[in-house]
Order: structure tokens, then C-alpha cells, then sequence
């Protein structure tokens, strides 16, 4: 038998993806075709950074960028720059539980798609693909949270985990 407890549902705790989204992709070879030719073994400089920020009423959108930086020498091989985002509806979720959601929960679901753009990118340019490594997003939220009660009043600048959401 089904009960219609319409009462309990306004206090139900809400967490849904809205939807997953390619905010966000640049690929540049400045020093192309010339660099093509180079022998040398490139090096590989990789920056993640998270944002997060209301859109609405219970909506929030969280985004993860990757900045791959390749270069042979001093010369820039390639720089792919990557942007990919959710929208996460989260409704009637404690305070304090809102931003380690916000912050570990929310990037751990965005992330995949951002390695599968990044490689897939890289690949497409004609080079081998660049497989972003796994990242603990519970460890950053944490080492963040630390660095907030060692350097209160410091804000980042914003190309680590976020440090509010209203």
C-alpha cells in the first residue's frame, strides 16, 4: 500500500546532476608546424583548478578546469585549456555538509568527463593523448580547509578548491 506523505518531501534532502556540461576549450600550437619537427621529449605542465557559485535557488554549478601546458624547450608544443562543469540541484542538505559536497562530491563527477575531453583534444591535434591523473578531491577539500584555519582571512585565488558558496 503506498502512502502520500507529501509533508516529509519538503524536508527530503535533494541531490541531483541537472546536467554535465563542455564549458570551456581552447587548443593552441604557436610554434607550429617548425616545432613539429623537434625530436626532443616534450615536458608536460598540468594546472587543475574548481570553481563553484549558485545559479539559482538550490542550484549550483561546479566547474573543474585543466591547463595543459607542452613544451620542447623553451618553445610551447601545444596548451590545451579545458573547462568542464556541472549543474547540481541540492536542496534542504545541512550547512555543514553543503560544501564538502560542493567541494569533494560535485568535481568527483565532473572530472572524468574533463580527462576524456583532455585526452580526446590532444589526440585530435595529432599527439599522443594526455591522460589526467586520478585526483582525491576529499585530500584537496581537507589540505584547503586546513590552510583556512592556519591563514584565516586569506582567500586564494581561486584556481583551487572553493572557499564559499552562498
Amino acid at each position: 500500500m503506498a502512502t502520500n506523505d507529501t509533508a516529509g518531501d519538503a524536508s527530503t534532502p535533494v541531490f541531483q546532476i541537472q546536467r554535465i556540461y563542455l564549458k570551456d576549450l581552447s587548443l593552441e600550437q604557436p610554434n607550429s608546424p617548425q616545432i613539429l619537427l623537434e625530436q626532443a621529449q616534450p615536458q608536460v605542465d598540468i594546472n587543475l583548478g574548481l570553481a563553484a557559485g549558485p545559479v539559482a535557488d538550490g542550484l549550483y554549478e561546479v566547474s573543474v578546469t585543466a591547463t595543459v601546458t607542452t613544451k620542447v624547450g623553451e618553445k610551447t608544443l601545444f596548451l590545451v585549456e579545458a573547462k568542464q562543469a556541472g549543474i547540481f540541484e541540492l536542496r534542504n542538505i545541512p550547512q555543514e555538509q553543503l560544501q564538502p559536497i560542493i567541494g569533494i562530491a560535485c568535481p568527483q563527477i565532473v572530472y572524468p568527463y574533463l580527462r576524456a575531453v583532455v585526452s580526446d583534444i590532444c589526440t585530435r591535434a595529432g599527439f599522443p593523448p594526455v591522460l589526467l591523473a586520478e585526483v582525491n578531491f576529499q585530500a584537496m577539500y581537507e589540505a584547503q580547509q586546513q590552510a583556512q584555519v592556519q591563514a584565516p582571512g586569506v582567500s586564494g585565488n581561486g584556481s583551487a578548491i572553493i572557499t564559499s558558496v552562498n
